[in-house]
């Protein structure tokens, strides 16, 4: 079991640090469409790497759909939930290290890669778009780790999955659809978008939790499904 949370907690951090970083440090030279291929190809990456470690869930709203389609038990989904959590908040701090204390890595973002609504979107129309970009997410990840699904495809589905959901969202709310993806960068870099992180945590697990209810009605199988998602390498 440590194992699997100690994956978890790497795999998190390696998706903030790197996809989130892609924005903070590249934004102005790979524009939304390069933070969009860096989420997708990470998590991509991750897929194959842990796996079969843990399922490579490295997000709260993924852990909750898996709990709700009983791939997973209550006692590990709360593991997972905090080896995710403390792996987003590492990934934060260690942007936030990069770009106040090496001199000239400069936040491209102006805002440590934070998501927020006002601008572009209002908070109403953020917490739909979290949702049903949430929905989508959890939605493949489950339906393609289902037992009938193709093995092998598992990480190529996901991460496109991702990476088409950044096209969509990135230009509107930066696109969250991961609580511990929002509330890493959030809590260091503080101001107007920590006090707008509550929408980004809330929305992605309604959103996981209608995914799983759509997993549920459609999955090609009656039984319980195996207690963890597993990415088939």
């Amino acid at each position: 079991m440590a194992k699997k949370f100690a994956a978890e907690l790497v795999g998190t951090f390696i998706l903030v640090f790197f996809a989130v970083g892609s924005a903070v440090g590249g934004y102005n030279v790979i524009g939304p469409a390069g933070v969009a291929f860096a989420f997708g190809l990470v998590l991509l990456a991750l897929v194959y790497a842990i796996g079969p470690v843990s399922g490579c869930h490295v997000n709260p709203a993924v852990t909750l759909g898996a709990l709700i389609a009983r791939r997973i038990p209550v006692t590990e989904a709360v593991g997972y939930w905090i080896a995710q959590l403390v792996g987003g908040i590492a990934g934060g701090a260690l942007l936030k290290l990069m770009t106040s204390s090496f001199g000239k890595v400069v936040d491209q973002t102006g805002g440590l890669g934070t998501d927020s609504y006002g601008k572009h979107i209002s908070e109403g129309g953020a917490f739909v778009l979290e949702i049903v970009l949430t929905f989508l997410l959890v939605f493949v990840v489950l339906m393609v780790t289902e037992k009938a699904a193709a093995v092998g495809f598992a990480g190529l589905a996901i991460g496109l999955s991702l990476t088409v959901i950044h096209l969509v969202g990135i230009p509107l709310d930066g696109t969250s659809v991961n609580p511990a993806r929002a509330l890493g960068p959030a809590l260091f870099e503080g101001g107007r978008q920590l006090g707008q992180v509550w929408l980004f945590i809330l929305a992605p697990l309604v959103g996981g939790v209608l995914a799983a209810g759509a997993n549920i009605a459609l999955r090609s199988e009656s039984k319980p499904l195996e207690p963890e998602l597993k990415a088939e390498a």
